[in-house]
């Protein structure tokens, strides 16, 4: 069933090269001992752990699925994934990047990126189990009052309990504003929650001993709409004072989805009758807390397709060097075998290039990305945390949204790599396919972080965000436009940019006359600005890869070639989105919805 082997070679890469993170480490006081071989002990210890024991339960978890007892609303997880979460919470890698105050390593989230990457290339349905809890205490460690850290933190650091987060309701979907669950006080504290939650992810099952669930609802004088949404705790198990577990709360699964992919992870309709819980945060103020659980939910979802892509390529590229099927176009390649390896064929070499490039650019991106974020909660200045906070803030929806645009288009490409054979279930390649579909769609439609993006991110706050990002761009481009072997990354980075500045500038125009202008632009916008991301990742590390060639590491040969198939290749889509974007709104509005 294929094969997964961790990019070790490509993460130090990013993580010593590219970011130079010890050194980014030293600025921020918890890290300042975090060196070169920690970082790289931890990523060989994961590659064991995703390689041997995770990646062998993907297609069997994918095959069987979960199992619900409508009896005694259990959920059954497939087989060995109960074992396998065993074993990672006795490995400690559910306390990677927690506080050591609750019992965690206090590892950079930067690290316990990579490893989660590695995680959802060898099993995407199982790791959402921990990869939701560990939103859940992000979620408490900033707005849980005392009692809930005390009583609940450590067992989600350990691992020993879950977590999920229980927003959506059947007639709401992501309008939350029209929430009806209600949560009713109880004057000692505590309140009782009544409604019904749906596509909850890991909302019922059985490798933990205690689920600690997130829940939106409304409190008797609410107001209407968003504004009136707060957050609970509603524990499966109502926790003893020691930590030990008690009564059963009133929150149970009343069916698991049958879905078209991610069948190892149970998606439940939670009914809540009456189920006790406490109030996070402050009333009313629920969106407020819940999107530190959100945020992270939304980078999580970006590496679940960042993972696939990686070992979609992995096995597309090994069945390209194996499969042989007819000659190649410039003479025969292969003379003691029948037909050539298809890897000598133009086009298949476009997909795994298409697939190799996603990869590679999501890694550096992610990486960034996590990198911001270790700055923004730790470092010794404040502004340096304020511009990591917002480039953050404005990168957050392009991780989501063209990461995982570019899975679906990278697991596809590898599907087709295999012909015939990629449709069919045991070469294991339409699961990634399946897989990957989902992350478009959850937390947040890659639309709705579009319009996140450029109506909130970007429009908003007049662009501010965007002109500090910018102007990082700006001094790349500078410092490097006369070096002529940077040319071919650097005059597009440069032209993309003022670009980019051009196109926000006239959507911006138009939003003032026709709000619709933002909705008709941002789907096509999110993706310009996601290749802006890339561009800029990419021609630094094109900088470092030419400066290398020499070494006698062929690494940094397939490095360029990759970053130049990507500004060949992919990079040209930027002009097609740009027109689509200042199309404008009328040729979606303009037909009567009695014509379509």
């Amino acid at each position: 069933m294929g094969q997964y082997v961790a990019p070790i070679r490509d993460m130090q890469f990013v993580l010593h090269e590219f970011l130079n993170v010890t050194e980014e480490f030293k600025n921020l006081p918890k890290y300042q001992e975090i060196d070169t071989d920690i970082i790289n002990q931890v990523l060989e210890e994961g590659a064991k752990f995703t390689q041997e024991v995770l990646f062998p339960l993907n297609h069997s978890g994918d095959r069987e699925g979960c199992t619900f007892n409508a009896a005694d609303k259990s959920v059954t997880t497939p087989k060995g994934f109960k074992q396998a979460y065993k074993q990672y919470v006795e490995g400690g890698w559910a306390a990677l990047a927690c506080d050591p105050e609750y019992g965690g390593q206090g590892l950079p989230i930067t690290l316990n990126n990579s490893f989660y990457e590695m995680l959802n290339s060898s099993n995407q349905a199982w790791s959402m189990y921990p990869g939701l809890s560990h939103g859940a205490y992000e979620c408490l460690l900033e707005h849980g009052t005392d009692d809930q850290k005390r009583l609940y933190l450590p067992k989600l650091v350990s691992g020993e309990w879950t977590g999920t987060m229980c927003l959506t309701e059947a007639h709401c979907g992501t309008d939350l504003g029209l929430l009806r669950s209600k949560a009713e006080p109880q004057g000692d504290g505590t309140y009782l929650i009544t409604g019904s939650k749906i596509f909850i992810s890991a909302g019922e099952h059985d490798i933990s001993d205690n689920i600690v669930h997130l829940v939106l609802a409304r409190l008797p004088d609410a107001p209407e709409g968003s504004k009136g949404i707060s957050l609970f705790l509603v524990p499966k198990f109502m926790p003893n004072e020691d930590g030990s577990i008690g009564e059963r709360n009133g929150i149970a699964c009343g069916a698991i989805e049958e879905k078209m992919g991610i069948h190892g992870n149970s998606t439940c309709q939670m009914n809540l009758d009456n189920a006790r819980a406490t109030l996070i945060g402050q009333p009313h103020k629920g969106l407020q807390a819940m999107f530190v659980f959100m945020n992270a939910a939304r980078l999580g979802v970006g590496m679940q397709s960042l993972g696939l892509t990686e070992v979609a390529y992995q096995n597309a590229l090994a069945y390209a060097k194996d499969r042989i099927q007819m000659r190649s176009l410039s003479g025969v390649k292969a003379p003691d075998k029948p037909a050539d390896p298809i890897i000598v064929h133009p086009d298949v070499r476009r997909m795994l290039l298409t697939a190799k490039a996603f990869a590679e650019g999501g890694r550096a991106f992610s990486s960034y990305v996590a990198l911001q974020i270790d700055r923004e909660l730790n470092h010794t200045d404040e502004d340096v945390r304020k511009e990591a906070a917002d480039e953050v803030a404005l990168l957050t929806p392009i991780i989501k949204a063209f990461i995982t645009d570019n899975g679906w288009i990278a697991t596809s490409e590898a599907m087709q790599v295999y012909g015939g054979h990629g449709y069919i279930a045991e070469w294991g390649m339409e699961q990634y396919v399946r897989d990957a579909r989902i992350n478009m769609i959850y937390e947040g439609t890659n639309t709705i972080q579009s319009l996140d993006l450029l109506g909130r991110k970007i429009l908003m706050d007049n662009g501010a965000k965007l002109r500090k990002f910018g102007e990082k761009i700006k001094s790349f481009v500078e410092d490097n436009g006369l070096d002529e072997n940077m040319s071919e990354f650097v005059t597009p980075l440069g032209e993309l940019g003022d670009k980019v500045t051009k196109l926000t500038m006239e959507i911006g125009m138009k939003a003032f006359q026709n709000p619709d202008e933002v909705g008709a632009a941002a789907v096509p916008y999110l993706r310009v600005a996601g290749h802006l991301v890339y561009s800029y990742l990419f021609a630094q590390q094109a900088k470092i890869a030419l400066a290398k060639l020499d070494s006698g590491d062929r690494f940094y040969e397939s490095k360029l070639a990759t970053i130049r198939f990507y500004f060949a290749r992919l990079y040209p889509e930027t002009a097609m989105l740009i027109r689509q974007a200042r199309s404008g709104a009328a040729n979606l509005t303009a037909l009567d919805a009695d014509l379509f």
